[in-house]
């Protein structure tokens, strides 16, 4: 099982796997082979009906148990030493831990042995497919489903979408199935009546009512996915199946919950329907999603970055950085612009900007609204396909060893700070161009500036304002710039290891 926490601050992880929690589906209509395979519309009476049971009798067909057989590899004695540390002592112990020891050394290569687990999912179509989570079906070696009949069937693996955790099955026994369509999880509004179905615990058939609690919740599962959050009750098992609204529409698919205990606590998740849609609709037809890549590190555009830029609002993204040869880099998008609006949707910040460019088609030209040295542009990006895995050609991170306090550098007082010119070796352990200007922070005074900000020895300063760090003069004056504008916030490119990132230095109690 996995767990997903909320937030840095949250106590307690959202239960997240292949034995975990429920989804909840959007809004459906329910289709019956008896009746031509036309939806059947199920009128929702005007205040909260007296019972479900009409509603669950004609959606329940659809609803399935997904039974999957997997192969997981035996964990090795040296990753299950702090597990191992609590049996010390126990009689016969030592004789087991010897036992492993000898079997690892006689058989070097992982050992792996069967699981099973259930889940649930739904089906979209008569002719046998099926929504579940990728996390229900993954390492899969054996996939059956079972009706509401009792039927078991087999089925097989159409294809996955670990982003959104979602995958798409088929029941490789012919025939005509009832099944279920999406609606939109956007005709939803909060205390709105939801219906959860599937197998918590294998007690396929379980359905369970509560409200739609909150939308847009990010529990930090991906970057494609603002959650629906219910308090229909889901538990481990109804990983994959759908959440009705009371018009019968699959409004999301339950996919993790919040709980201290691993049980519902009334707290659950489900992908829109709307993006459930769209993402199984690409596996259909191409077996895999496909999504518009530009090669660029985003960030918020927080109010302090804002107001540096002289900004009245922090809607929008900042480029943190841009990849080498990227489409990004070739289309003319820069470190420190900020993106307002892809092809003229405006962005509230990064994970919306994230979603818009996931949603763009490889290889077409698309225009992005940049805020660049504070005027307004347009850059036209033919965008790539994102590649699976985005650290491939990437050098792995090595972060310079952080210089002794004592190398000789520029000290600015005034800011707690003291630099060093960045040399070809720092260059090239950063992952950065040849000769790319930036000053070393060799020191870093108490309660200064820049320890305010939370800046360390053997980060380097790229940029002050957008104006690269070539000297300590040029950083002095883009500080003496921002002064004279009257801002008491200066914008930072920092080159943290292999990674750049935006923090700002508050100048209002100092000089």
């Amino acid at each position: 099982m996995k767990k997903f926490g909320i937030s840095r601050q949250a106590l307690v992880a959202a239960v997240f796997g292949a034995a975990a929690v429920g989804t909840l589906v959007l809004s459906p209509k329910i289709f019956s082979p008896e009746a031509g395979a036309q939806p059947i519309a199920i009128e929702a009476p005007g205040g909260a009906p007296l019972s479900f049971a009409d509603l669950i009798e004609r959606v329940e067909p659809a609803v399935v148990s997904v039974n999957v057989v997997s192969e997981r590899e035996v964990g090795k004695l040296a990753d299950m030493e702090q597990f191992f540390e609590q049996f010390r002592g126990m009689p016969g112990f030592d004789e087991f831990l010897q036992n492993r020891k000898q079997q690892e050394e006689d058989n070097p290569e992982p050992e792996t042995q069967e699981a099973r687990s259930l889940g649930s999912g739904f089906l979209i179509s008569k002719d046998g497919y099926v929504v579940t989570n990728n996390h229900v079906v993954e390492n899969a070696t054996e996939i059956k489903v079972t009706l509401k009949d009792g039927r078991e069937l087999d089925a097989e693996l159409v294809g996955t979408d670990p982003q959104t955790d979602l995958a798409v099955l088929r029941i490789k026994e012919k025939g005509t199935y009832p099944y279920v369509r999406f609606g939109n999880s956007h005709d939803l509004r909060k205390g709105d009546w939801v219906i959860a179905l599937g197998n918590p615990f294998g007690l396929g058939g379980t359905a369970t009512a509560g409200i739609l609690s909150a939308d847009g919740r990010d529990i930090g599962a991906g970057p494609y996915t603002d959650f629906l959050q219910i308090d229909a009750s889901i538990n481990r098992g109804n990983s994959g199946g759908p959440s009705f609204d009371l018009n019968g529409n699959v409004v999301g698919v339950n996919t993790a919950i919040f709980s201290p205990t691993g049980g519902s606590v009334g707290i659950g998740f489900a992908i829109p329907a709307e993006l459930a849609n769209e993402v199984t609709q690409a596996i259909i037809k191409d077996g895999r999603v496909s999504r518009g890549w530009l090669g660029v590190a985003i960030q918020d555009l927080t109010a302090d970055m804002a107001e540096a830029q002289g900004l009245k609002d922090n809607e929008g993204a900042i480029i943190a950085d841009v990849t080498n040869g990227s489409p990004a880099e070739k289309g003319g998008l820069e470190r420190g612009d900020i993106i307002l609006s892809v092809n003229s949707q405006k962005v509230a910040d990064a994970t919306t900007t994230t979603r818009l460019v996931g949603k763009l088609i490889a290889n077409t030209s698309n225009k992005f609204e940049v805020l660049r040295g504070g005027k307004r542009q347009t850059v036209s990006v033919t965008v790539g396909e994102r590649p699976d895995d985005l650290t491939a050609n990437i050098s792995p991170a090595s972060d310079p060893k952080a210089p002794k306090a004592e190398e000789k550098g520029t000290v600015l007082d005034d800011y707690g700070v003291t630099f060093k010119p960045m040399d070809d070796e720092t260059r090239t352990k950063l992952g950065l161009k040849p000769g790319e200007p930036g000053l070393m922070i060799v020191d870093v005074a108490r309660k200064g500036v820049f320890e305010d900000a939370g800046l360390q020895v053997g980060m380097v300063i790229l940029e002050a304002n957008s104006q690269p760090a070539v000297s300590v003069d040029a950083f002095q004056k883009a500080v003496a710039d921002a002064r004279k504008t009257g801002r008491s916030k200066v914008l930072v490119a920092v080159r943290i290891g292999q990674i750049t990132n935006y923090r700002t230095l508050d100048l209002s109690t100092k000089g």
